[in-house]
């Protein structure tokens, strides 16, 4: 038999790295920054100094103060990716991996956001409410479960929901601080295939072939985690302003359940390294080994850390004219929180799976404009780069993420003096995504994605 790589065979064949990874987003990771429709129109410029978008709730809550009257919003962004992968790979002893190209893992989706301001009065005015529903991070993708990267990714689904309440300051007509607390709810699931053919063919039984006998695997689990927002807005002229804001990371701790499917002829294999693992005839570490094969790849529990960026923005914004104005952002993600994923089974005989990200820390830079053609129509418009936290020595399949531009262009159509209606369109264009990756079944995928995303969105605003 050949053991040198059967503990970590024995491992969660996941590819745990996805509990990270869960889909291609709007913006680089898995970062997603469709809480308001006319921020998607000016490419995220201006998102801290934002004067009639209730979206500040969860942006800057500094700013919540440039709205005078109560406000309710309401927005949707459809994203659209398209991935397209080209390349294969090998198994463990170096045969060609099989498969499709996984067709389109992205499908249209869409993405909600509620927000509402409410300016005090009376002995409270200069004080400023506000209550948002969101979602900051997640997006899905989802192969075919067929196709060559099986082993690395089929399902990567997350779902993530914030609850933020913020309240704001005025302490002088040209500077206001505002914070918030965030409540963040988050769901996973992931998916993919077990080569278990080849870890019964590198232990010796008859007749067992590299990718000669499917598994899968899928896990699910969620958590709760709380986390805050700290703003700011200065108006050093009339024209001028200038934001900034910080929102926290949010910690979770994933729980879940770990399933598998495995074939009888895993099962067969299984009673035989339960035996042997029982021999006092073979040394202590072969039976350790053989003990983990035939216990594991059972449904069990499992758990696992998940900490979301720390988000930093600061927005300008200048009003050429009464009627034009030009806004600039450089938003700072710490991805470099994202070291490692450490996945731990409640089955004892199923080994701690600890996959490698070591994300590097993005930087967005976004620039946009508005134009009140009328009083009741504005026309707006953006340019954006966002890099990426990945690199080649860890990139997944989960997240075929590369450096991208965002071009943007939106308007806003006012009804009535209560009423408008904003719309968006967003063309992103990604960096080609390169793949070089290992699964846990140490099959190697080689290859690249020729990947771009469409969004789509639509708001609507009510003023009392």
């Amino acid at each position: 038999m050949q053991h040198s790589h059967l503990a970590r065979l024995s491992a969660l064949a996941l590819g745990v790295a996805g509990v990270l990874a869960f889909g291609q987003a709007q913006a680089t990771g898995f970062q997603l920054r469709e809480s308001s429709v006319k921020n998607l129109g000016r490419g995220q410029a201006g998102v801290a100094t934002a004067q009639d978008d209730a979206s500040v709730v969860s942006n800057n809550p500094a700013a919540m103060v440039n709205l005078a009257g109560n406000t309710v919003q309401t927005d949707v962004t459809v994203i659209d990716l398209t991935a397209d992968f080209e390349g294969g790979g090998t198994t463990a002893a170096g045969t060609p991996l099989t498969g499709g190209d996984g067709g389109d893992p992205g499908d249209p989706t869409p993405v909600p956001n509620f927000a509402a301001v409410f300016p005090m009065k009376g002995a409270l005015e200069g004080l400023t409410l506000g209550v948002a529903v969101g979602a900051p991070f997640g997006l899905k993708t989802e192969y075919d479960r067929n196709w060559v990267g099986r082993y690395n990714a089929v399902e990567s689904d997350l779902k993530t929901v914030d609850l933020t309440l913020s309240a704001a300051v005025k302490l002088h007509d040209r500077f206001s601080v505002g914070v918030g607390f965030i409540y963040e709810r988050a769901d996973v699931t992931l998916s993919n295939a077990l080569d278990l053919g080849t870890i019964m063919a590198s232990t010796g039984i008859p007749g067992a072939a590299p990718q000669g006998a499917d598994g899968f695997a899928s896990v699910e689990g969620d958590s709760n985690g709380i986390g805050w927002i700290l703003g700011a807005q200065w108006k050093p002229t009339d024209r001028l302003a200038i934001g900034l804001a910080h929102r926290s990371e949010v910690d979770h701790d994933i729980e879940g359940r770990a399933d598998f499917t495995t074939p009888a002829s895993f099962q067969a294999a299984q009673t035989l390294y339960r035996t042997l693992s029982a021999n006092p005839m073979l040394p202590p570490a072969q039976r350790a080994q053989l003990a983990a094969l035939g216990n594991g790849f059972v449904d069990t529990g499992a758990t696992a850390e998940l900490t979301t960026p720390s988000v930093t923005t600061l927005s300008v914004q200048y009003g050429v004219t009464d009627a034009v104005r030009v806004m600039a952002d450089v938003q700072w993600t710490d991805w470099s929180s994202m070291r490692e994923v450490n996945i731990d089974f409640a089955n004892p005989f199923q080994p701690n799976s600890i996959e490698d990200f070591s994300w590097r820390d993005t930087t967005m830079y976004a620039l946009g404009a508005e134009w009140d053609m009328s009083d009741t129509l504005t026309l707006r418009g953006g340019i954006t780069r966002d890099e990426t936290p990945t690199h080649i020595e860890t990139r997944t399949p989960r997240l075929p993420d590369n450096d991208r531009m965002l071009y943007s262009i939106g308007l806003t159509w006012r009804l009535s003096e209560a009423l408008s209606i904003d719309a968006a369109y967003q063309r992103i264009e990604i960096d080609t995504p390169r793949i070089d990756i290992r699964s846990s079944s140490n099959s190697r995928l080689v290859g690249e994605f020729d990947g771009y995303a469409n969004l789509f969105g639509f708001a609507a605003q009510y003023r009392f």
